[in-house]
């Protein structure tokens, strides 16, 4: 279990689930503290396996800016099938890049598990 600490608010118990199905629908950031209660140690929401995506966001928007009309940015997230469209339609005459490139940079793309990148 782990402790929330939001600011206004007492302090609530959850799990690791409600805090995964809080990150995909967008409710908490990736820069929420929370604490565990068995230690006492306090970490960062991304830290604590399973509620966000272990791809990093940066290496993803890198990939989808340089390399995207190459599908690195899709096989970088695990979609390997859209990775190859990509490839061989580069990038979908780079109109599909340029979106990926933007949905990427806003965090609008999770991973192939669904999880969010942080």
């Amino acid at each position: 279990k782990w402790l929330t600490k939001f600011p206004g608010q007492p302090d609530q118990l959850i799990s690791a689930a409600q805090l995964a199905g809080w990150a995909r629908s967008k409710q908490i950031s990736s820069e929420l503290l929370v604490v565990d209660q068995a230690s006492g140690t306090t970490y960062m929401v991304k830290q604590i396996p399973g509620v966000f995506s272990t791809k990093d966001w940066t290496t993803a928007m890198i990939f989808s800016w340089l390399l995207g009309g190459f599908g690195v940015d899709r096989f970088y997230l695990g979609y390997t099938g859209l990775g190859l469209l990509k490839l061989f339609t580069l990038g979908g005459c780079g109109i599909w890049s340029i979106i990926d490139a933007i949905l990427v940079t806003m965090k609008n793309i999770p991973d192939s598990n669904g999880a969010p990148l942080a």
